[in-house]
């Protein structure tokens, strides 16, 4: 089975930076529009199936490629992404020959070729304590497992959401979970600009948003995930009061 027909690439994107995708024609390509309006882009819609959503918002835009994706494999795509084809090819390879994986983690590098943020050397498998920095676009899923389980973005986060961090993480972690096994790759699937939302700030609110998604994803272990989170290497830096709330979660 040709790789056009086992992986969509399903962007989520504003009408106004549509026209920005670039787009791979090998593979199936699916465009999902955030607050849909009259801006719609005049592109060959031959290229690509496009949704539109009525609301804001990452995870839903996630949800929706899911629920649109009719191939085996979905990669998961921003409109100032640039993919990379032959990891792409190395990556389905990969999942052909492993049925047990159900998520993919892969690399990405900004755009002077630099890794985005320290990757391990190695493949590993995929667990709670690993995944955090886990960016949507580095992913790759099984559409039919995640749909058999019933596992969706929570669009109580991410982007466009009150708590605007951690919805890849907690789509991971419920994965886990659900009982589905995720793999690492230290193979480059993407580039994208240096700056990003899930960069640390030193602010309250990015400070009790990322305490927000240890509750979520450990509850009643969530202050003892979060104390780790601060003391593993390398350090955080939040400032004495931020650290402590951030841990408390108030």
């Amino acid at each position: 089975m040709s790789s056009n027909t086992l992986l969509t690439i399903g962007y989520s994107t504003l009408a106004e930076r549509e026209h920005n995708i670039k787009f791979l024609e090998e593979f199936k390509n699916l465009v999902v529009v955030q607050s849909s309006t009259s801006l719609a882009t005049n592109q060959l819609r031959s290229k690509y199936k496009r949704i539109e959503l009525s609301s804001r918002g990452v995870a839903k835009s996630r949800n929706a490629a899911i629920s649109n994706t009719e191939t085996k494999y979905l990669l998961f795509g921003d409109d100032d992404i640039i993919f990379n084809e032959h990891s792409i090819h190395k990556a389905i390879q990969y999942l052909e020959k492993h049925s047990d994986i159900s998520i993919l983690l892969l690399q990405t590098v900004d755009e002077k070729n630099v890794l985005r943020k320290s990757y391990p050397s190695k493949a590993h498998d995929l667990k709670l304590t690993n995944s955090a920095k886990a960016a949507t676009y580095e992913m790759i899923i099984r559409v039919e497992d995640f749909k058999s389980k019933s596992i969706y973005f929570d669009e109580n986060f991410g982007a466009g959401a009150k708590n605007y961090l951690g919805d890849e993480y907690i789509f991971i972690a419920d994965g886990l979970r659900a009982g589905l096994k995720g793999r690492f790759l230290p193979i480059v699937i993407a580039t994208h600009p240096a700056e990003s939302s899930g960069n640390l700030r030193n602010t309250k609110a990015d400070a009790l948003a990322r305490s927000k998604i240890f509750t979520r994803v450990f509850g009643i272990w969530a202050p003892f995930m979060r104390l780790l989170f601060i003391l593993k290497p390398p350090s955080k830096r939040f400032g004495f009061l931020l650290t402590v709330r951030f841990i408390l979660g108030r």
